[in-house]
């Protein structure tokens, strides 16, 4: 394993421990193990966005880590297709749980909606690619309104107002730590980070690694665990 691909796996690792903390709280404050607003207070609030602001921050470094000499077509469809299975798989599922508030543009459909977004900046300038992050996390508060209310451009979140989500994460302003992760791969590329390492990582290094190496399946089945945790506990109690 190169050092990039285990530095960029301990990273997801970290971000995945942020995420089942918060889910935790969430799912045990849901079936009143914890106090009902906890998961709203403002650690959690900021922890949840701290923790997708990394997913997909490391998701814009990753695209340029892997296609960043050049566009391997077959792979990234072949990821492109895992993301959107798992993206239409948890709105499905949600949908049948949560009808009310189903995930109908969660972090996935941001991520991948994002990689095919960033392939018209893989090869731009780093400083190109970093204003297009930053205009993007500012546009909504400039072109939000009314026009984009419609239910087929929610994905957008550009609207006034939308439907209750348990996982909202719209295109805008979103898109926009996909492209500072990309340009932060382009500036940084003769950087030793993004090299391969002379020495093994150690046992340690590449346990720290498994879970983000794995980081989709986590998310995905994370989750379904924590709920059943939480709702058995909730019968026990």
């Amino acid at each position: 394993m190169r050092a990039r691909l285990l530095w960029i796996d301990q990273a997801r690792t970290v971000a995945l421990v942020g995420m089942v903390a918060f889910h935790t709280v969430f799912d045990f404050a849901s079936f009143g193990l914890l106090p009902a607003d906890l998961s709203r207070s403002p650690f959690w609030w900021s922890l949840a966005r701290v923790v997708a602001f990394s997913f997909i921050l490391i998701a814009g470094i990753s695209l340029f880590l892997a296609h960043g000499a050049g566009l391997r077509p077959r792979p990234f469809l072949r990821r492109l297709a895992v993301l959107a299975a798992a993206a239409a798989a948890v709105s499905a599922v949600t949908y049948l749980a949560v009808p009310g508030a189903f995930v109908y543009f969660g972090i996935l459909h941001s991520i991948a909606l994002s990689s095919v977004i960033g392939l018209a900046f893989l090869r731009a300038p780093a400083l190109v690619t970093l204003a297009a992050g930053l205009g993007a996390m500012a546009l909504p508060r400039y072109l939000s309104g009314g026009v984009f209310d419609h239910p087929a451009l929610v994905w957008t979140g550009l609207a006034t107002q939308y439907p209750p989500s348990m996982d909202y994460v719209p295109t805008f302003p979103w898109l926009g730590p996909f492209l500072l992760g990309l340009a932060l791969a382009q500036g940084t590329r003769g950087w030793r980070l993004w090299r391969g390492a002379s020495a093994a990582p150690s046992a340690l290094a590449r346990a720290l690694a498994w879970p983000g190496r794995h980081s989709l399946g986590v998310y995905l089945l994370h989750q379904p665990i924590l709920f059943g945790l939480a709702a058995l506990l909730a019968r026990l109690t």
